[in-house]
C-alpha cells in the first residue's frame, strides 16, 4: 500500500511539473518588469507577454524531453538539453522583444535576457532539488556508521567503476558500501569518485585492503585485455577477500554496468589470454541455409554447437541424442530464442547403423557434426566395450552414412587425448581419427575432417564445478597429481574454432586448436579457493588423491610423425596426415568389432593394433615410448607452413 501511494504521489507530481514551469515562465516575466522598471504595478503588455512565453516554453521543453526526466539521476546530458531549449527561448524572446515588443508591449532586450536567466534559474533548481537532497543525505549517511554494509573496494576507476560507485552510494537498499577505489592511472590518483577516495594502485590493493577494512573486492574493468585482468585478479588474490567481477563488455547486456552484473571470479579469468577470434562470416558462408546434423546435441560441446549454428541462419537443424532429457533441454532453449528456426529432435543412438542411414536417407544433411561420445576417462576405463561401440564404432556408422548420402562436410569432434593414449577413451578417438582420414581419402562427395582441443572449461564432469562443489561443501578440494596439467579453453571458444575450421575443410585434415599455455590443476584450485575468500590448506585442504587409471601428467597435441601447418586463423592448425595401412585397418576394426560385443579381453589388444602409441593398463612398449618423447620435443618445436 505504501508503495502505491508513493508512485501515485509520483505521479501527481510529474503531472504538475509543466503547470509548474508555466508559473515560474509566467513569474519570470513580472520578476524581469520588476527589476527592470523597479515599479510594482504590471501592465497589461507584460501580462500578455508573459502568458505568450509560458506557451513557448513549454512546447520547447516537450519537444527537448523535459518531461521524461528521472530526476533523482538527473545528469550533465540533462542539463544540456535544459540549455539548449532556453538557448532557443532565448533568441525567441530577443527576436520578439526587437521586432515587436519595444514599440507594443514596452518589453525591451535587456527585460528579455533577465527573464531567460530566471526561467533556468527556476526550471534548473526544480530539477535538480532532489539530486540536491540525496547529495546531502548521501554526506550525513558517510559520516554514519555502515549499518552492516559490506565494506567494498572499487578496482578500476574508469566509467564502469564510477558507475558502480554511484549506485552503491545513490540506492537505499544497496547492501554495499564504497570505501577506496584503486587505479593505475597516475592522473586520478588521490582524486575523488562520488566523494570515495582514488587512494592507490593495484599494487596496493593488500595494504589498501588492511587500510579501509575492505571486506570485499569489485573489479570493474570490463574492457581490459584478459592477460592483464588475470594479472590484476592475481593481486587481488592475495588480499585474502572475495572477489567479484565485471564481464566483458562484449558479455554485458546492452553495455549497461550495475552491481547485479557482478559474478563470481572463474577460472578462465586466470588463464590469462584474450577470447579467441573468430571470422563469423566464414562461418556464415557455408552454415547459412544448409541442413546441419548434430550427433550428441545434447552434450556440453553438441549442445553450444547447436546455440551457434542457430545463430548463423540454417535451413534446418537437427539435434540428434541417445539421452532425452539433455536433448530436451537444448531444443526448449533454441525454441525460445529462435522461433523462426526449423529445428527437429531426434533420439536416436549412433551406435545404431539403420538408424543413422535412415536418419540420412530421410533428411539429407549437408553439414554434420559427429559429438557423441563417451568421454569420461576413469569410467571408459571400467567399461572399455561401451567406449569401442559408441565411439569408434558410433563414429564409423554415422561417417559412412555421411559418404553414402553425400554430405557436403563432416566434422568429427577429437580430443588431444587422442594423441599418444595412456587411456581407452583417447585410443577410441583417436581410432575415429584414422576412421574420418581412411574414408574421407576416397569420398567422392563429402570433406572428412577432425578437430582436436584439450579440456574445455564448465563442460559437463569437467574439474572447475567439482571445485566449487567441494568448496561450497567446506572441502576437500581433490586434486589427483600435485605436477598434473592440462590444456583449457571456454566452450564457446572451443566450439567456435570448430565451426570455423568447418571452413577451411579439405578433406583428411586434422584440425588442432592451440589451447594457448598448459595450467597446473593445482594452481587451478588454489586460486579458486583464495578468491572465495578462503585459505587453501588451512580454511579448505587440497588433496592429492593419485593418478586415476589411463591418466597422464599431461597432454600432448601431436604424436611424433605430426608437425602442424598454419591457417588463416592463427588459432587452428592443421596436422600433418600420419599415413594408414588401410588393408590392415579394416581388417584389425573387424576384428575389434567382434570381440567389444563379445567383451573379450582381447580387445585392447586389437585397439593397441590399430593404436600403437596406446599405453595398454599402465603398459608402455619401447616404441610407444620412443614415439611419446619424441612428441614432446615436436610440440616444442611446431613447423609453421603455408596459410590455408
Amino acid at each position: 500500500m505504501a508503495m502505491t501511494k508513493s508512485r501515485k504521489w509520483r505521479k501527481a507530481l510529474r503531472a504538475m511539473l509543466p503547470v509548474v514551469d508555466a508559473v515560474f515562465v509566467f513569474a519570470s516575466a513580472i520578476f524581469a518588469y520588476w527589476l527592470y522598471s523597479s515599479q510594482l504595478a504590471v501592465p497589461t503588455p507584460v501580462l500578455i507577454w508573459g502568458v505568450i512565453a509560458s506557451a513557448v516554453a513549454l512546447v520547447l521543453f516537450q519537444i527537448f524531453g523535459m518531461y521524461s526526466m528521472v530526476l533523482s539521476s538527473i545528469n550533465i546530458f540533462d542539463c544540456m538539453r535544459l540549455l539548449a531549449s532556453l538557448a532557443i527561448f532565448g533568441i525567441c524572446n530577443l527576436l520578439f522583444a526587437v521586432l515587436v515588443g519595444a514599440s507594443k508591449f514596452g518589453i525591451g532586450v535587456s527585460m528579455a535576457i533577465i527573464q531567460t536567466i530566471l526561467i533556468f534559474c527556476f526550471s534548473g533548481s526544480i530539477r535538480f532539488s532532489k539530486r540536491f537532497l540525496l547529495a546531502v543525505k548521501r554526506m550525513n549517511a558517510k559520516n554514519k556508521k555502515d549499518d552492516g554494509k559490506t565494506r567494498v573496494m572499487i578496482v578500476g576507476g574508469g566509467d564502469s567503476g564510477t558507475m558502480l560507485v554511484k549506485e552503491m552510494i545513490t540506492s537505499d537498499k544497496m547492501r554495499y558500501k564504497p570505501v577506496c577505489i584503486a587505479d593505475d592511472d597516475e592522473r586520478i590518483l588521490g582524486r575523488t569518485i562520488y566523494d570515495v577516495k582514488i587512494a592507490g594502485n593495484t599494487f596496493e590493493l593488500t595494504k589498501l585492503a588492511q587500510e579501509y577494512n575492505v571486506e570485499e573486492i569489485f573489479v570493474a574493468m570490463p574492457s581490459v585485455k584478459q592477460k592483464d585482468l588475470s594479472v590484476i585478479l592475481q593481486r587481488c588474490r592475495e588480499c585474502d577477500k572475495p572477489v567479484k567481477v565485471l564481464p566483458a563488455l562484449y558479455q554485458l547486456a546492452n553495455g549497461q554496468v550495475a552491481v547485479s552484473k557482478l559474478r563470481n571470479v572463474e577460472i578462465q579469468d586466470l588463464l590469462g589470454r584474450s577470447q579467441v577470434e573468430v571470422q563469423l562470416d566464414e562461418i556464415m558462408g557455408y552454415i547459412k541455409d544448409k541442413t546441419v546434423l548434430v550427433t550428441g546435441g545434447g552434450g556440453s560441446i553438441g549442445s553450444e554447437l547447436c546455440r551457434q549454428i542457430a545463430s548463423h541462419g540454417p535451413k534446418v537443424l537437427i539435434i540428434l541424442d541417445v539421452y532425452e532429457n539433455n536433448a530436451y533441454d537444448i531444443e526448449q532453449e533454441l525454441k525460445r530464442k529462435y522461433p523462426d528456426l526449423k529445428l527437429l529432435t531426434l533420439i536416436a543412438s549412433v551406435r545404431d547403423k539403420n538408424k543413422m542411414r535412415d536418419v540420412f536417407a530421410k533428411y539429407r544433411p549437408q553439414i554434420v557434426f559427429n559429438a557423441a561420445a563417451h568421454k569420461h576417462v576413469p569410467l571408459m576405463e571400467t567399461s572399455p566395450n561401451e567406449a569401442v561401440k559408441n565411439n569408434v564404432f558410433g563414429t564409423l556408422n554415422v561417417a559412412k552414412a555421411a559418404d553414402e548420402f553425400g554430405a557436403e562436410t563432416f566434422v568429427q569432434i577429437s580430443t588431444e587425448k587422442a594423441v599418444n593414449p595412456t587411456n581407452i577413451m583417447g585410443a577410441t578417438k583417436r581410432i575415429c581419427e584414422m576412421i574420418v582420414q581412411t574414408i574421407g581419402k576416397h569420398s567422392k562427395n563429402t570433406k572428412f575432417v577432425a578437430v582436436r582441443f584439450g579440456n574445455v572449461l564448465g563442460s559437463n564432469g569437467s574439474v572447475i564445478p567439482l571445485f566449487k562443489r567441494q568448496i561450497a561443501e567446506g572441502g576437500p578440494v581433490t586434486v589427483t597429481h600435485r605436477d598434473i596439467i592440462r590444456y583449457f579453453m571456454m566452450i564457446p571458444e572451443a566450439v567456435a574454432l570448430v565451426l570455423q575450421a568447418g571452413a577451411y575443410a579439405k578433406g583428411g585434415q586434422i584440425f588442432v586448436l592451440d589451447m594457448g599455455d598448459p595450467v597446473k590443476i593445482y594452481d587451478l584450485a588454489y586460486n579458486l579457493i583464495k578468491l572465495s575468500g578462503l585459505e587453501p590448506n588451512v580454511d579448505i585442504e587440497i588433496k592429492c588423491t593419485g593418478l586415476r587409471p589411463g591418466e597422464k601428467l599431461f597432454e600432448e597435441r601431436l604424436m611424433a610423425e605430426e608437425g602442424l601447418q598454419k591457417t588463416e586463423n592463427g588459432q587452428i592448425s592443421i596436422a600433418q596426415p600420419i599415413p594408414v595401412d588401410e588393408e590392415k585397418f579394416w581388417v584389425t576394426l573387424d576384428k575389434l568389432y567382434k570381440e567389444a560385443y563379445a567383451e573379450t579381453e582381447s580387445m585392447k589388444e586389437s585397439v593397441k593394433l590399430l593404436v600403437p602409441t596406446y599405453t595398454i593398463d599402465g603398459r608402455e612398449d619401447k616404441t610407444a615410448k620412443f614415439l611419446r618423447e619424441s612428441a614432446e620435443n615436436q610440440d616444442n618445436s611446431i613447423q609453421n607452413g603455408s596459410a590455408v
